[in-house]
């Protein structure tokens, strides 16, 4: 039996803020670039209580906490701090699974350190991250990556919580369906309308059953209902892709996407800062009435420096969709994929610039 810690660093941009410029200490930061068509990187503590959260709209923010700061997101600062947490995580294991600058799995099966225990493990990294660094991490230990990581999110911030192999029956079944992961707003109403509210409700449904309603997800989620999740953890595991796809309430014309677009590029765009590395290619995804799904991409001479040519790009993508003009869809997707080193100094200095100077 594995024995996983997800080590999740707590609003770890916004952290990094406020450690660095005393000023800011104890007021609610925002990480962002103020403006109608920027998105909240990262908020601190003090700006969530006022409901401000990551991917939200600016000008939201800007109006749940008008007195919140803000301040423009500093990537290559947050890389090179991420790389030294990455440091402490690589004591105790070379199986390391970063899934962003500020999250990562481990499996701690076996440690560099001879510690008894996972729980030991995830203690000691905890607290060199906060002796060392002067940041705070949450953790969840547990026997997969699927329980670690809602684990993780128990006690934050600042927490630990173990889920124990003979905890699984009685932790997972209260639930809600949506704490599972794939689990978005859509498969969510689709399962209620099954009756499933919990996790134990889902339990109770056949495999036969959620394959014919949700097809090859079915499995998966037959699987995490009971607490199962075989996937092991990936060392130095490079995202494909990064992207932001929205099904909508009822279908739209092709026209009407336009705001669509916009927002998932915006929400794509803040995603991708967390990659070492620059994605070339930008994708356009659709998805008719009728399920089917058609996507453009483009890889440009240069790859898009700023979530305004990414925007520009996925809209233009869009006008090389040749179908009757009556034809509705009802989902869309932004994405940017073909990543590259981003440490090319020809290409590091506009990728983090670009957005600050077009006035944002």
């Amino acid at each position: 039996m594995r024995k996983i810690v997800h080590a999740d660093m707590d609003a770890f941009y916004a952290s990094v803020e406020q450690r660095d410029d005393p000023k800011l200490r104890g007021k609610p930061v925002v990480v962002a670039w103020r403006g109608n068509r920027s998105v909240v990187c990262a908020a601190s503590y003090e700006a969530r209580r006022f409901g401000i959260r990551s991917a939200m709209p600016a000008s939201r923010a800007e109006r749940l906490c008008p007195d919140a700061v803000f301040v423009p997101p500093d990537f290559p600062r947050y890389r090179s701090v991420s790389r030294q947490v990455r440091e402490i995580f690589a004591r105790y294991t070379d199986l390391i699974e970063p899934l962003s600058l500020d999250e990562a799995y481990l499996d701690v099966t076996e440690n560099k350190t001879g510690l008894p225990t996972a729980t030991r493990v995830a203690q000691m990294i905890r607290k060199q991250i906060r002796e060392e660094l002067t940041l705070t991490a949450s953790a969840g230990v547990a026997p997969n990556k699927f329980l670690a990581k809602i684990a993780s999110d128990w006690r934050k911030p600042d927490g630990l919580f173990v889920i124990q192999p003979a905890d699984i029956a009685t932790f997972l079944p209260p639930l809600p369906v949506g704490r599972i992961p794939g689990v978005g707003k859509v498969t969510e109403k689709v399962l209620g309308q099954l009756g499933v509210k919990t996790v134990g409700d889902l339990e109770k449904l056949e495999l036969l059953a959620l394959q014919d309603r949700f097809g090859r997800h079915g499995l998966r989620l037959y699987e995490l209902a009971r607490g199962i999740d075989e996937s092991p953890v990936r060392p130095n595991r490079l995202a494909q892709s990064v992207s932001a796809e929205d099904t909508f309430e009822s279908d739209v014309l092709l026209g009407e996407t336009e705001p669509m677009i916009r927002r998932l590029a915006e929400k794509t765009w803040s995603a991708s800062r967390k990659e070492l590395r620059i994605g070339r290619t930008v994708v356009l995804k659709l998805k008719t009435s009728d399920f089917s799904i058609l996507t453009r991409s483009l890889t440009p001479a240069t790859p898009p420096l700023s979530c305004e040519e990414l925007t520009s790009i996925a809209l233009s993508l869009r006008d090389r969709v040749n179908l009757a003009p009556e034809r509705r869809f009802r989902l869309v997707g932004v994405g940017l994929s073909n990543f590259c080193d981003a440490g090319k100094e020809e290409l590091q200095q506009p990728l983090f610039t670009g957005d600050l100077t077009s006035g944002r």
